[in-house]
């Protein structure tokens, strides 16, 4: 700008520059304004459909939060049910637990005590003679003619003849044998056995009165076993003195073997019975012919009686016809009567 110009057009100038700058500048606020505008707008629908998405994906989200919750409160609920389940299970587990133990105690309390032991085998050899054999096969502690009393007496008919059962429980003897399995621990069970076979064989082999052999009942598998896999020479040795060894299992077996024995004698007896009777029926049925045939007899004889009598009678009626067909006048015998 030329230094020669007035302060008055510079001033106006300025001005007019200044107005054209602001006109410009309002023009481009507008049009800043009018962008701003539909940005703005842009923006609200933006974030409207935004937050409309987010409201969608929200109820998503809580609808399936509360079905996850739903699932883990059944999951929750049936593992507490389960867990209920288990604690009752271990409640009775533990029940049964302190019932067994108490029972255990008892056991071990009559298995310390002879006399107890000695029922405790009597009352299982009762049972199996109970279950295995009818009432009138077996007697319960009978006296012997030698005086002696065993458990039981098995009725069989000779051979082999009754056979006596005696409950025997070795228990101390087995017990240390299973605790130290020494020499002397083998000795003092053999000397048990040994000692039970020589007191069932002096006294409940009586001849004449029982069978030339008698069963010695262990009531303990697991004795039984440990004898015959342990000590087979002591049980072949009892088997000569005529003891036989049994546990409750080949006792069982034995019974069943026996009361099929004394099926077959009942059934002998029954033969026995009917044979007798039809012995009894045949002498009947002879005494019945001869008194038929003396019937017969006497029928026939009184036949030929009455063949008689007709034949008589017929003659007799013949003759009375022959005497009425004569022609003999009515007063013929009046005169010569007068």
């Amino acid at each position: 700008m030329p230094d020669w110009l007035p302060p008055t057009l510079i001033v106006l100038a300025i001005a007019a520059a200044i107005a054209l700058l602001l006109a410009a500048t309002r023009g481009r606020q507008a049009e800043d304004l009018a962008r701003l505008g539909a940005a703005v707008e842009a923006l609200a629908a933006a974030q409207e459909r935004t937050a409309a998405r987010t409201e969608d994906r929200l109820r998503d989200g809580e609808r399936a939060m509360a079905a996850r919750l739903d699932a883990a409160v059944e999951r929750a609920q049936g593992t507490a049910g389960a867990i209920q389940q288990r604690l009752a299970v271990i409640d009775a587990a533990r029940a049964n637990l302190e019932a067994l133990g108490g029972q255990v105690t008892s056991l071990a309390a009559v298995l310390g005590n002879k006399q107890a032991r000695g029922a405790m085998g009597e009352v299982q050899l009762r049972d199996l003679l109970a279950d295995r054999l009818p009432p009138g096969g077996w007697r319960w502690q009978p006296t012997l003619s030698n005086g002696t009393r065993p458990d039981c007496v098995v009725d069989l008919p000779f051979p082999p003849g009754p056979i006596a059962v005696d409950s025997k429980f070795p228990l101390e003897g087995w017990a240390a044998m299973q605790q130290d399995d020494s020499a002397a621990a083998r000795r003092r069970f053999a000397a048990d056995i040994r000692r039970h076979v020589a007191d069932i064989a002096g006294k409940y082999l009586v001849p004449g009165e029982t069978a030339e052999g008698a069963l010695m009942f262990l009531p303990s598998e697991a004795v039984h076993a440990a004898l015959h896999a342990s000590f087979p020479d002591l049980v072949a040795e009892a088997a000569r003195r005529g003891v036989h060894i049994v546990g409750p299992s080949t006792l069982w077996a034995v019974l069943n073997t026996t009361r099929g024995l004394l099926r077959d004698a009942r059934l002998q007896a029954e033969a026995r019975r009917i044979r007798g009777e039809v012995e009894r029926l045949t002498e009947e049925t002879a005494r019945l012919e001869r008194r038929v045939a003396a019937l017969r007899m006497h029928h026939a004889a009184m036949g030929g009686d009455m063949r008689e009598i007709e034949a008589a009678a017929e003659r007799i009626a013949r003759r009375g016809e022959a005497i009425r067909a004569l022609d003999i006048p009515d007063e013929a015998p009046r005169k010569a009567a007068e």
